[in-house]
C-alpha cells in the first residue's frame, strides 16, 4: 500500500501501484484505489506534455533571475532535455497567478544581481536548518510596514547569520528538548481559527511535486514559496523566548501559562511573510486538518515580538498543507482586551 498517495476520487489511502502509462515525453506511474476501484495517476498538472518537475523547475529558475535562454540551458543540463523558449515562456505565463514573483522580477533585477537575490546559510543548531532570506522581497515589502517596524524586523533577520546571534542556545541536549516550542503545551485563551483557502495551499501542492521523499517536504515547499511567491521573505527563521520575555508579557496583562517549560524556549519558523500590513508566521503541517498548532505558533509570535520589539498585534499565524489553511490572531490567544 502507498501511504503518501491519496485517491483523487474518494480520498482513500488504500492505494497500490498499477503499472505505467507512457506519454509523449514521459512515463508516469498509474495507481489503483482499492476502495473505489478507480485508476489514476498522481500528476497534479493535468495534460502536461513535459514532466511536472521540468515545468516547475523552469519557473523557479526563471524567478531566480535567469533569462529565458539561461533557464533553457540550466534545464537542459539538469534534465538532459532541451525545452523550446516559447514553451518555457508559456509555463511562466500560465502559472503567473500562483507564482506571483514573476510580476516583480523585472524591477528586482534592476536593483539586485542574480546571485544576491536570496541569501542562504545553514545553521548548525540541534540539526541543520537552512535559513534563507529573500533580500529583494524584503526590500519590496518594506512599504507594507511603518519604517520603524520594518527596520526592527530587518535588523533581526540580518543578524541571524552573524556571530552576534546566540546560536549556542539552539544546540539543546536531547534530554532538554522540551525547550523547543513545538514540544510544549500551554494554557491559552480560547481563540477562533479561520479555515480558508490561501495561495500557500497551491504553492505547497506544487512544491511537493519537486520532492522525492517525505523528508524533503518542508525544504521543497519553503524553497518554492521563497522563490516564486511575492510575499515570503524568509524561511527557517530561528526565534527564542526567555524567562524575562515571559515575565514582561505577564506584567503587561497577557494571560498564558506554558507547562513544564525551561528557557530559553527555541524554535524555527518555517515561512515568514509580510503582507497586508502584518507579519505572517506560517508553519507547514502535513495533514493540517488533523493537528492544532495554536500553541506552537503563539510561542513563535511571542518570541519574534520579543526579539524585534514589535507588538503582538502586528502578527498573524497560520498552519497549512496543500489542502487546508488555518489562520488565527496570536494576540487573541494571550490577551483578553482586544
Amino acid at each position: 500500500m502507498r501511504q503518501d498517495v491519496e485517491c483523487p476520487y474518494c480520498s482513500s489511502k488504500l492505494i497500490v501501484k498499477a503499472g505505467l502509462r507512457k506519454l509523449k515525453r514521459q512515463v508516469v506511474q498509474k495507481f489503483k484505489c482499492n476502495s473505489c476501484l478507480r485508476y489514476f495517476t498522481a500528476r497534479k498538472i493535468k495534460k502536461a506534455e513535459y514532466p511536472e518537475r521540468i515545468i516547475l523547475s523552469s519557473i523557479s529558475t526563471y524567478n531566480l533571475g535567469y533569462t529565458l535562454e539561461q533557464t533553457q540551458k540550466q534545464i537542459a543540463k539538469r534534465f538532459k532535455l532541451k525545452v523550446p523558449l516559447s514553451t518555457i515562456h508559456s509555463w511562466i505565463k500560465e502559472y503567473a497567478s500562483i507564482c506571483t514573483f514573476t510580476r516583480l522580477r523585472k524591477n528586482v533585477l534592476k536593483l539586485f544581481s542574480q546571485d544576491s537575490i536570496i541569501f542562504s546559510q545553514k545553521l548548525q543548531h540541534n540539526q541543520i536548518y537552512n535559513f534563507q532570506l529573500h533580500r529583494a522581497k524584503l526590500w519590496l515589502q518594506a512599504k507594507e510596514l511603518p519604517e520603524q517596524k520594518f527596520q526592527s524586523l530587518r535588523k533581526y533577520l540580518e543578524t541571524i547569520p552573524t556571530n552576534e546571534f546566540p546560536h549556542h542556545i539552539f544546540r539543546i541536549p536531547d534530554e532538554e528538548l522540551e525547550k523547543r516550542a513545538s514540544q510544549l503545551k500551554a494554557n491559552l485563551l480560547k481563540v477562533s481559527k479561520l479555515q480558508k483557502q490561501n495561495l500557500a495551499n497551491k504553492l505547497a501542492e506544487l512544491g511537493l511535486i519537486l520532492t522525492k521523499t517525505n523528508k524533503e517536504r518542508h525544504q521543497a515547499i519553503q524553497n518554492f514559496m521563497l522563490i516564486n511567491d511575492s510575499v515570503t521573505i524568509a524561511c527557517e527563521v530561528p526565534v527564542y523566548l526567555t524567562r524575562n520575555d515571559i515575565a514582561y508579557f505577564k506584567r503587561t496583562g497577557f494571560t498564558f501559562d506554558i507547562e513544564n517549560y525551561k528557557t530559553p524556549i527555541t524554535g524555527h519558523i518555517d515561512v515568514l511573510q509580510i503582507r497586508n500590513g502584518l507579519i505572517h508566521i506560517l508553519d507547514y503541517k502535513p495533514n493540517a486538518s488533523k493537528v492544532n498548532a495554536i500553541t506552537q505558533l503563539t510561542i513563535y509570535a511571542l518570541a519574534l515580538s520579543s526579539r524585534t520589539k514589535l507588538l503582538l498585534k502586528d502578527f498573524k499565524c497560520a498552519w497549512f498543507d496543500e489542502k487546508s489553511y488555518f489562520e488565527f490572531n496570536p494576540l487573541h490567544a494571550v490577551y483578553r482586551k482586544f
